[in-house]
């Protein structure tokens, strides 16, 4: 089982956003050495929890400052941009690390409805508001040469000329979900934020599958894991999460609380994960042996080929241990990784 890493950049309560782009550094560092197959990047607009609204930036400095991890954006949220400039872009980093960029590809929101107006690219130079499915559609052609005899985007040469990035599409539904199978892509599935339809968004990807490409489905599914070295530490990170949910329930998007202020903000709150129905939880909290049942159980169930593991914690420290933690548990080696690579997680290198 392959196991990945999705980082949202968190901003922790009492930190900086520009501290929790350092501390993405240093997990991208100890997950590399940890034989962590992938390092992606999430991207949001214009709000105190996150601090990565450009992946593509985190991915250049993250490919550079690792040697064996795959690295790419989770995802790129294409509604807002051009698709010629997203083509260049990752043609620029799959140049410069070669074989090891993924383009994740994304259309959910992201940012709020004035900063997605500021964000958005306009009209299409070939006509008209062009939306997800043909931004996709002329994407793929940039990438790799699939523009027919007519189009007015046919001659443009994309440059670098030699590499492309491997491409993934995010889904949380059954209909993208047949979007990306009809296509011949492989597929990220937002289990920690749908956890009732992964099972049938993944039985609508495999329905619709086309292997005319000669390519197989691929199923990453993307899921938060909170793991301690006890259930009750596990329980104890996990808080910070709990609370941070309850607020963006009520509109408030704010950093994430310290384990010690999200219990004492809990007490006499509804549990908001409390009344909520799946198959499989959205979040696994728990030791490593706990954690490896679930993610094992799913991968039988589904026939999944890798998770990508998000982890919420608000002390860098407690987050590495958490990745720490399951990837020995299932036994992740990294060829010619470096076990200690990553220390002095937390500090803030000079710029």
């Amino acid at each position: 089982m392959k196991l990945s890493v999705l980082d949202q950049s968190i901003v922790p309560e009492g930190s900086t956003p520009a501290t929790a782009l350092h501390n993405s550094l240093d997990l991208a560092r100890r997950a590399d050495g940890l034989g962590y197959h992938r390092y992606w990047l999430a991207e949001h607009h214009a709000t105190p929890s996150f601090a990565g609204p450009a992946p593509e930036i985190m991915v250049a400095r993250v490919a550079a400052e690792t040697r064996r991890i795959r690295v790419g954006s989770g995802g790129v949220l294409l509604p807002y941009y051009s698709p010629l400039k997203v083509a260049e872009t990752f043609r620029v980093l799959s140049a410069l690390s070669p074989g090891r960029i993924d383009l994740g590809l994304g259309r959910g929101v992201g940012a709020g409805s004035i900063e997605a107006h500021a964000l958005s690219s306009g009209p299409s130079a070939a006509g008209g508001e062009v939306g997800f499915t043909g931004k996709l559609a002329e994407l793929l052609a940039f990438l790799h040469g699939g523009f027919p005899a007519g189009h007015p985007y046919r001659p443009i040469e994309i440059m670098p000329a030699a590499g492309a990035p491997e491409i993934w599409l995010l889904v949380a539904s059954p209909g993208s979900a047949e979007a990306a199978g009809r296509l011949g892509l492989p597929i990220c599935i937002a289990h920690f934020g749908r956890p009732q339809i992964t099972r049938t968004v993944v039985e609508a990807y495999r329905g619709a599958f086309d292997a005319r490409g000669g390519s197989r489905p691929r199923v990453q599914i993307g899921i938060g894991v909170y793991c301690g070295p006890t259930e009750d530490e596990a329980q104890r990170v996990f808080a910070s999460q709990r609370l941070f949910r309850l607020r963006m329930g009520r509109g408030l998007l704010l950093p994430l609380p310290s384990p010690e202020a999200a219990l004492d903000g809990l007490r006499g709150e509804v549990e908001p994960l409390a009344d909520e129905e799946a198959e499989w939880p959205r979040c696994v909290v728990g030791d490593p042996d706990h954690v490896h049942k679930v993610l094992t159980s799913m991968t039988e169930e589904l026939e999944a080929d890798e998770f990508m593991v998000l982890s919420t914690i608000h002390a860098p420290r407690d987050r590495v241990r958490s990745y720490e933690l399951l990837a020995h548990r299932f036994g992740l080696t990294a060829e010619g990784g470096d076990e200690g690579a990553g220390e002095g997680v937390g500090r803030t290198p000079p710029p």
